[in-house]
């Protein structure tokens, strides 16, 4: 057991070396079209050094996104902008969302076969325990509504409420569902931020930016006025 143990452990400090190496591979190649890209020039530059990679760039694409969800090493946002440049909003979306329901429902099943002691391989036990302690993980009645809450509120810790999903008395197909459909306003605002960049819209940029933080801001403020029994802020601290 301890020696399977080891051998995840290099597995995954190999496979997180190789996913930080492609990222930052992926950066240094467009890195001198992307300074340009606040000129029509640049964009046009940009855009053409991404259709240059061919059927590469979705695999790289994929590569990085399934890194990013089973390796917790890569910021997700940043992904999903870049989702938005590389495909558009429509697939960059179906993309996006496409990978989360297939690298989910692999975490959980992984998560269902080895208990907690696989999640420790990602997350620091205390903070496992302080979520196991919190009212959020007790309350079984209301589970399903606050795992929807909280994948849709941008800016929560979804890679931990993904792994934690095996933890939980929920079914595997609710979950995987609401994992990959509740984070549909999160993702599209950040591949419709992405591609209103790449067209040179930078105020749609901004104006996304800032809706997606007001949205996320009212509701918190709805949530908080409603949940009586505060099970959803207690997530919400329990999680952060």
């Amino acid at each position: 057991m301890m020696k399977n143990s080891k051998k995840g452990k290099i597995l995954k400090i190999i496979l997180t070396i190789v996913s930080v190496a492609l990222f930052v591979g992926l950066i240094i190649y467009l890195l001198p079209t992307i300074k340009g890209i606040v000129t029509p020039d640049g964009r046009i530059a940009f855009k053409e050094k991404l259709d240059s990679m061919g059927i590469g760039k979705f695999f790289v694409m994929l590569a990085l996104q399934l890194a990013q969800i089973l390796l917790v090493v890569l910021p997700g946002e940043p992904l999903e902008i870049l989702a938005g440049m590389c495909f558009g909003t429509v697939w960059g979306t179906v993309f996006i969302l496409g990978t989360v329901f297939v690298s989910t429902a692999l975490i959980f099943f992984l998560v269902r076969k080895y208990g907690k002691s696989y999640v420790e391989q990602f997350f620091k036990k205390e903070k496992l325990d302080k979520i196991e302690n919190s009212k959020f993980f007790r309350d079984s009645k209301n589970v399903e509504l606050v795992m929807t809450i909280l994948f849709i509120i941008p800016g929560t810790p979804k890679d931990l409420l993904v792994y934690l999903g095996g933890l939980l008395p929920i079914k595997p197909l609710r979950f995987i569902l609401i994992s990959t459909f509740a984070r549909f306003p999160s993702v599209i605002s950040s591949t419709l931020m992405g591609a209103s960049i790449l067209k040179g819209n930078l105020k749609m940029s901004i104006l996304i930016y800032i809706l997606t933080f007001v949205i996320a801001i009212v509701i918190i403020f709805i949530v908080n006025k409603f949940d009586k029994n505060k099970v959803t802020k207690d997530a919400i601290d329990a999680i952060k």
